[in-house]
């Protein structure tokens, strides 16, 4: 009898034991995904049935695009380190308090991952949290992170104004100059285009003002002619404009001198009063540089008279080869240079200058790439040249140069035969 009494006392307690993890079981289930414990095992003994509950979801951090926002955060384990199953994410409008919001899109069910992206999230300023899940039990909800604001802009910038030369010569092909303006923190991408040599592309963050400078750029692999700008600004929310544009000539040759010629405009052999001096280059010469006070390149320019108050021409006296220059105060900067008339029409010094219909000139003619110097009242030359063998030479100013800025050679250069 005792034999029996102790076979059933074994019995009814293992069967207690069961019953009493059953019941466990069956109030956890009931308790839903809000319970923060689960039960783990079963054993025999005393504290069988032990309990392991679900840690705390860490902090996440967040990053912005445009109206997406990128949540992530580190793993959550068990007190027992056993790994989660997922994690649910939701926002707040505010730091503290407030209606909880569940996510939405890639971050709007159980995530199994470490990161999530809900795009179109609305305006406003959210917090995020991370509630770690196993199974239906879940742990506590994360603190909230920083405040995240998505960008809703989604108007596109204007399109940027592109500053660059009119010309790209020898001396700024190797760093061109390029800047502009566009959207104030903006990101202006930049594509520079021309013929022989792939494209130029930088991307140049605006300033608060919104201006922007380029690196110069080095073009000496273009081929010469048109260099073409383009350049599109994206703002802060990723909205990209329509582009600006501009263009350059690339022209890196130097101008040539290709005529100099001496014409009788007087008397025949002598130097005097309508004689002229006719110099012609291989292109249109900077106005500008040859008189500072031109600033015309596509009409003729005249310097003339008024005596000695503009244009004056001066002749040398020498025993050999008498020598032309020209001077003239109403040019602030007059670039010339001389001519050696290739012999001898005055012992003396001379001046020709007057004034009116008397009055000397100087001339440019950017159709005929011509600089012609024409003789006004003075004094006649005393020598009479009557040799056929008479050849002028020109000695360029410093400082001329083409349209493009490329200077023109100062060495001298030989003309045809021919006298005043």
């Amino acid at each position: 009898m005792t034999r029996r009494h102790h076979h059933a006392s074994i019995g009814f307690g293992r069967w207690n034991r069961v019953a009493l993890i059953l019941v466990g079981i069956l109030f956890v289930s009931w308790a839903g995904p809000a319970a923060s414990a689960f039960w783990s095992s079963v054993g025999s003994g005393s504290g069988a049935a032990k309990a392991d509950a679900v840690s705390q979801g860490a902090q996440p951090a967040t990053a912005v695009s445009g109206t997406s926002v990128t949540v992530s955060w580190a793993a959550s384990t068990t007190a027992a380190q056993r790994p989660v199953s997922g994690y649910s994410i939701a926002r707040y409008g505010s730091a503290t308090g407030g209606t909880r919001v569940t996510a939405t899109g890639a971050c709007g069910t159980t995530v199994v991952g470490l990161s999530c992206v809900e795009s179109n999230v609305p305006a406003g300023t959210w917090y995020y949290t991370v509630t770690p899940l196993l199974s239906l039990w879940q742990g506590a909800e994360s603190l909230r992170s920083a405040a995240t604001t998505p960008i809703t802009d989604t108007t596109p910038p204007l399109a940027p104004v592109v500053t660059a030369p009119t010309y790209v010569h020898q001396g700024n092909v190797s760093g061109v100059p390029i800047s502009g303006t566009a959207e104030a923190n903006s990101t202006v991408v930049l594509t520079v285009t021309g013929g022989g040599a792939p494209a130029v592309t930088q991307n140049v963050t605006t300033n608060p003002s919104g201006g922007w400078t380029a690196v110069p750029v080095d073009m000496t692999a273009f081929s010469p002619g048109t260099i073409s700008y383009s350049a599109t600004a994206t703002d802060a929310a990723g909205n990209t404009g329509p582009a600006g544009t501009a263009t350059s000539t690339k022209d890196v040759s130097s101008p040539t001198v290709t005529g100099v010629q001496l014409s009788n405009g007087g008397t025949l052999n002598i130097v005097d009063k309508g004689d002229k001096v006719v110099l012609k280059f291989s292109e249109s010469l900077s106005a500008n540089s040859i008189c500072s006070a031109w600033t015309d390149n596509t009409t003729t320019q005249t310097q003339r008279g008024n005596n000695a108050d503009q244009v004056v021409v001066t002749i040398s006296a020498t025993a050999s080869d008498n020598t032309l220059t020209v001077s003239g105060s109403a040019c602030p900067s007059l670039r010339v240079g001389s001519v050696s008339l290739g012999a001898v029409y005055t012992a003396t010094a001379l001046s020709f200058m007057g004034n009116g219909a008397n009055a000397t000139s100087l001339v440019w003619d950017p159709s005929a790439n011509t600089l012609t110097i024409t003789l006004g009242a003075g004094t006649s030359g005393s020598k009479t040249v009557t040799s056929a063998n008479v050849f002028p030479t020109y000695t360029p100013a410093s400082g001329l140069t083409d349209i493009a800025s490329n200077p023109l050679a100062t060495k001298p250069v030989a003309g045809a035969a021919s006298r005043f």
